[in-house]
């Protein structure tokens, strides 16, 4: 089955770097578009930042553009999302999610995304 398994979270100061990867399985990697998403507790989840797994097209939001990079290795079925300049709003938990039927990205719609992995917790303190 398709699964998506996140990594790399933890915590630090502001400023400070993670990266974060989500290594996919139980389906073709190269298909449509993967992205990345955080929800902080009691507010909605957002989009952060989608690829096209073919092409490695890129789109962020303005909150982290500049500061976040997100990549892909195809070859490990691999999504990176590099994160400089951490400040405590970026505290969430972090998602990856893809988009595997058509060819249409959602890009930063959740309700696009079928498959999701179960997250991993970011907190930045000031």
């Amino acid at each position: 089955e398709v699964q998506l398994v996140e990594s790399g979270g933890g915590s630090v100061q502001t400023g400070g770097s993670l990266r974060l990867s989500c290594e996919a399985s139980g389906y073709t990697y190269s298909s449509n578009c993967m992205g990345w998403f955080r929800q902080a507790p009691g507010k909605e989840r957002e989009g952060v930042a989608t690829i096209y797994t073919t092409g490695g097209r890129t789109y962020y939001a303005d909150s982290v553009k500049g500061r976040f990079t997100i990549s892909q290795d195809n070859a490990k079925n691999t999504v990176y999302l590099q994160m400089n300049s951490l400040k405590p709003e970026d505290t969430a938990m972090y998602y990856c999610a893809a988009h595997i039927e058509g060819n249409g990205c959602p890009y930063m719609v959740v309700a696009g995304y079928r498959y999701w992995g179960q997250g991993t917790q970011v907190t930045v303190s000031s």
